[in-house]
């Protein structure tokens, strides 16, 4: 297929590329924070552990029905295409529709205003930085993709190694420059189920980011065996980063300290290297949501170009640019929308949305999985999920809790990013009249 005489998008994207992506769009900023709030709610290291263990490897069961879906259609758009084919259109748009409004575009915008922060605590007194850095930033790293997914996986080799690095550094710090304090071993005598949900809720929170590979699958080299490993390699690397990184924080930290602290991450190197290991953390935390935003700005516009492809969005968005081979129009689109969302601050209540939404869409995705089998057993699955039916169907399950209990805790917001879903049916028919 070709749109104005131009090919599909190139593969160009190896192993190294995705398993890159896959870590670099999970790991941000939460794995600096979050531990805090777990902490708060769960005060008892082995629950913690186990918390961050089960969560991750509920994500795994998640990552591998894409990596299914992947090999099966790989093509890109990700999850417009998976519920394009198991439920028809309509679903598919609304998919696209609140990803470009709230879910990539907002998550864009909110990462890059965290960026924006900690640069402003190791450049203090740059006036009106919080207002330009966040824009620019998204300017830059759009610029950066524009010119080609070669150099956008270059930025994200880059990032994700020296995020990594920069978290090697908080744990050798923790186990070679500190003298071991006492670990208290013990389960809690009695703890809520509101605390339990909260702690994963936020543990889940962390590990979210590893479906961003799915959309740029019509650009990964060997999609049938790439897809399936990246995300393996991906989401167990980053399983044991969070362990052995909440490990070095109780390590250095009592759990009461942990639980107490806004900025655990620093609190931690502060007392194993001293002022300068809270100058790395803030620049470890620089680069990784750099990394991150990265990440999404290189794969979300392959979204918005195969729904424009289908004639549900504008016809701009799904040329390819005839030099550089990159949806061109819709990575202006999203950086454009990406801007204001920052600029205004739009961003802190479209992101209140994020959660709800993107987890029924999770939902949604691998169950059109088992719907698949059923629809289409003729078609060509090179990898087969394992544990199929029951670990989909357990992904399932905890995202329709997670989907439930986001709604009890937060009623108005999960209400209102209903409303927008619901305001993408009359659009969709539109652009299908328009069609």
């Amino acid at each position: 297929m070709s749109v104005h005489g131009v090919e599909d998008l190139p593969r160009r994207l190896g192993l190294l590329d995705a398993t890159t992506t896959v870590i670099g769009t999970m790991v941000g900023g939460a794995i600096f924070i979050i531990p805090a709030n777990i902490a708060r709610e769960v005060p008892s290291i082995p629950l913690i552990l186990i918390i961050w263990v089960v969560t991750g490897l509920i994500s795994l069961f998640g990552a591998l029905a894409y990596a299914e879906l992947g090999a099966m259609l790989p093509h890109s758009g990700g999850q417009y295409v998976y519920l394009r084919e198991a439920y028809g259109p309509l679903p598919a748009f609304i998919t696209g529709w609140v990803f470009f409004l709230i879910i990539n575009s907002g998550s864009i915008a909110a990462v890059s205003v965290v960026c924006a922060t900690y640069l402003s605590y190791l450049l203090p007194g740059i006036p009106g930085l919080m207002r330009w850095a966040p824009v620019t930033l998204i300017f830059m790293l759009s610029a950066v993709n524009y010119l080609g997914v070669r150099q956008g996986a270059l930025v994200q080799n880059l990032f994700t190694f020296f995020k990594l690095a920069g978290l090697a550094l908080l744990v050798l710090g923790a186990f070679f420059f500190h003298g071991s304090s006492s670990l208290h071993w013990s389960m809690p005598e009695s703890l809520s189920s509101t605390a339990l949900s909260s702690a994963m809720l936020g543990a889940f929170l962390a590990y979210d980011g590893w479906h961003y590979i799915a959309f740029v699958a019509g650009e990964v080299i060997h999609p049938r065996r790439n897809l399936l490993w990246s995300l393996v390699i991906g989401v167990v690397a980053v399983m044991a980063v969070y362990l052995v990184v909440n490990i070095a924080y109780f390590h250095v930290l009592p759990i009461g300290v942990i639980a107490a602290s806004e900025r655990v991450a620093a609190a931690s190197a502060e007392q194993t290297i001293g002022p300068l290991g809270a100058a790395i953390v803030t620049l470890t935390i620089l680069l990784s949501t750099t990394g991150a935003a990265n990440g999404a700005i290189m794969t979300s516009p392959r979204v918005y170009f195969t729904q424009a492809r289908d004639g549900l969005f504008f016809r701009k968005l799904s040329e390819i640019h005839p030099r550089f081979l990159t949806p061109s129009a819709s990575i202006l689109t999203q950086g454009l929308w990406a801007s204001f969302l920052a600029a205004t601050g739009s961003y802190v209540t479209l992101i209140s949305y994020v959660l709800f939404i993107a987890w029924i869409i999770h939902a949604l995705t691998v169950l059109g999985l088992i719907v698949l089998r059923r629809k289409h057993p003729e078609w060509e699955r090179p990898y087969r999920v394992w544990g199929y039916p029951w670990a989909p169907l357990l992904f399932v399950a905890f995202a329709a809790w997670f989907v439930v209990t986001t709604l009890a805790a937060r009623p108005a917001s999960s209400i209102a990013g209903m409303g927008i879903m619901a305001a993408g049916v009359p659009i969709y028919y539109f652009w299908r009249k328009r069609k």
